[in-house]
């Protein structure tokens, strides 16, 4: 299998990402297991960020490398959390204290108003000099709820109603929820067209 260094160490995403990656024979390994540590997100956009991290770890284990960045937008907000997703409470927050504190920003918004969608970039670099990144977008549609519901996922997932689901995304199972969510559908462009360099 063919090592791929993920510029992350949230192990929800290194689960999902060698679940979807899974039938290309690419093993997915976090950064800190490789001894990366984590590079200042100084962009403003998720492509920014995406693309800083991934430089940074093909950089140091001279591997390929993937970067996610992340994040809801809430439109009630202005696209808060944003790029501040992980983050929103504090450096280090937990998706709790996320949780507990994106509730409290909408307390008293009603449900047509509390309006967000998950947005995810991917970026995928052969090694650090490489000029032609390939930079995928995903989006997954939604409303925030009032309190949280389910037990899977992580981040904001308990928050999350997913309208054709009649649930919240923490209370989709994990094939399902690659199947809708905004990382694979940034996931499923960035295979295609990964397939169509290797042709």
């Amino acid at each position: 299998m063919e090592k791929i260094v993920l510029a992350s160490n949230n192990a929800g995403k290194i689960k999902e990402f060698n679940r979807l990656l899974e039938p290309f024979q690419w093993q997915v390994v976090s950064q800190g297991s490789l001894n990366v540590e984590a590079v200042p997100e100084t962009g403003l956009t998720f492509v920014e960020n995406a693309l800083i991290k991934a430089r940074h770890a093909c950089n140091v284990t001279g591997l390929p490398a993937l970067a996610d960045d992340s994040g809801l937008v809430v439109d009630a907000l202005k696209g808060a959390p944003g790029i501040y997703s992980a983050r929103y409470a504090g450096e280090d927050a937990s998706d709790q204290n996320n949780n507990l504190k994106l509730l409290q920003a909408l307390d008293g918004i009603p449900h047509e108003q509390r309006t967000a969608h998950f947005h995810c970039t991917l970026v995928w670099m052969q090694h650090a000099e490489d000029p032609d990144p390939i930079i995928c977008q995903g989006h997954w549609h939604g409303h925030i709820l009032t309190q949280p519901a389910g037990e899977g996922g992580f981040g904001y997932d308990p928050l999350f109603w997913v309208a054709e689901e009649q649930c919240a995304s923490a209370e989709l199972g994990p094939e399902r929820k690659n199947q809708l969510s905004h990382r694979g559908r940034a996931v499923t462009k960035l295979l295609q067209i990964l397939q169509e360099r290797q042709k």
